[in-house]
Parts: structure tokens; C-alpha cells; sequence
């Protein structure tokens, strides 16, 4: 995407550590049975500093409840038409596919860059439900040389939200774009319309849905990634 690539990412949400990552951390390092399992352990050999010796422990502690408690899966490849694009440790996630009009379809996704609290239904016990926040880029265009439509989005767990659209020519657009009305701004006919559109070419509540699911299991991945990429420099 080049440098509207670029102009497109500073328009979304900046990226932060995903609530469900951050809890999960919290939440062992405050617990008293973490504080209990450094305590059990072996005691540290006298070339060890302390701190060091308690931090590698707590870090087996960690990696193993994380695959106790939520074993990651292997990541799918395939969502209805849509092929999957994911490297590891990207914040990114790519999707592609072909439209009946055989156009081209790419999406951008990031992972958990929000949230928002809301009103718990009846059927919950908590006072106020987390609902997680992904931002999207959808492209679709038809060949080389012609305009492309891009519909800046937020996927929430159970819905798509469309945010912007615009229009732009791939191979020369400009560096400041004009980025379209805000849709609330559109008649209501309109923005049915530009729904309608996206749900034809799969692009819908569904897809919110897979990309929640998938983001959360690559949440968990990139987490004991991470943590075992911290634990090896530790034990060196």
C-alpha cells in the first residue's frame, strides 16, 4: 500500500497491548498464588542473583498456565473465500480473495486495538461487558489501472461498522486524499447501500466474528511467543 498505506495507518486507532493480554499478565503477577509457586520453588544456586532466579520461575509459571488455561491452536488458512495471511509477530492480518465480479478483495486487520464497556444483557452476571475493537481496511478494485474503493471499518464481536469510504487510483494516487464524508454524515439509503455492497463480496457480521476468533487465539500465540523469547534471554 506504500504511502497511503502509511496515511491509512495513522488514521486508525494506535496500537496497544490487547486487555486480554494485559489482564492475564495482571492478574498472575498480583496473585498470591504466584507469589506461593516462587516461594515453593528450588532454592536459586548462589551464582544466581535472586530476582533473576524468582523472574525464571515465574515465567515457567506463566507459559504453563497460558497453555493450560487456553491451549492456542493451529491458525486457519481459509475463511469462505478468503485466504488467510498471518506472520508472526505482525499485528497485522491479511485476507484476499476474488469477488463474483472478479474483482480483488484485500483486507487489512489488526488485532485487539480497542474497547468499549456496555450495559451487561440479562443473561450476564457482570455489570458491564468488554466488547474488543478491530480496525479494517477493505480494498476492492477490478485491475491495474483502475480506481479502487477502500472502506475503512471497525469489526466488533457480533458487527461490522463502516467508518469511511473513498476512492483513490492505485498506481498515482495522491498524498493527502480526500477521505469521503464520515457515513453518519450519508443518508440512510446510502449506507444500507455501501452494507449491502461489502455483504456481497463476504464481507460482514460473519467475518467480524472469524476475525475476533482468530485474533484471539493470535493473541495467545504472540503472548507465549513472547514470553518465551523472555524467558530464553533470561536463562542465557
Amino acid at each position: 500500500m506504500g504511502g497511503r498505506g502509511a496515511l491509512m495507518r495513522s488514521l486508525l486507532p494506535s496500537f496497544s497491548p490487547s486487555i486480554i493480554r494485559r489482564r492475564t499478565l495482571i492478574r498472575h503477577f498480583a496473585s498470591s498464588d504466584a507469589i506461593q509457586s516462587s516461594q515453593s520453588s528450588p532454592t536459586p544456586s548462589p551464582s544466581s542473583p535472586p530476582f533473576e532466579s524468582r523472574l525464571q520461575t515465574i515465567l515457567r509459571n506463566e507459559i504453563q498456565y497460558q497453555y493450560d488455561y487456553a491451549p492456542p491452536h493451529q491458525p486457519v488458512t481459509e475463511f469462505e473465500r478468503f485466504s488467510v495471511e498471518d506472520l508472526p509477530g505482525q499485528q497485522w492480518i491479511t485476507l484476499r480473495a476474488k469477488s463474483a465480479e472478479d474483482e480483488n478483495i484485500k483486507i487489512e486487520a489488526t488485532m485487539f486495538d480497542g474497547s468499549i464497556l456496555e450495559p451487561k444483557s440479562d443473561d450476564e452476571d457482570t455489570e458491564e461487558v468488554v466488547r474488543l475493537h478491530i480496525s479494517m481496511l477493505v480494498d476492492i478494485w477490478k485491475g491495474k489501472e483502475t480506481d479502487s474503493m477502500e472502506f475503512v471499518c471497525s469489526a466488533w464481536p457480533d458487527s461490522l461498522e463502516i467508518q469511511k469510504v473513498y476512492m483513490f487510483r492505485r498506481d498515482n494516487s495522491p498524498a493527502q486524499p480526500y477521505m469521503g464524508p464520515d457515513m453518519k454524515n450519508l443518508s440512510s439509503k446510502l449506507r444500507t447501500g455501501f452494507y449491502e455492497f461489502l455483504n456481497d463480496r463476504g464481507i460482514n457480521s460473519d467475518l467480524s466474528r472469524f476475525l475476533h476468533q482468530y485474533t484471539m487465539n493470535k493473541d495467545r500465540i504472540e503472548l507465549l511467543h513472547w514470553l518465551g523469547k523472555v524467558q530464553s534471554y533470561i536463562e542465557k
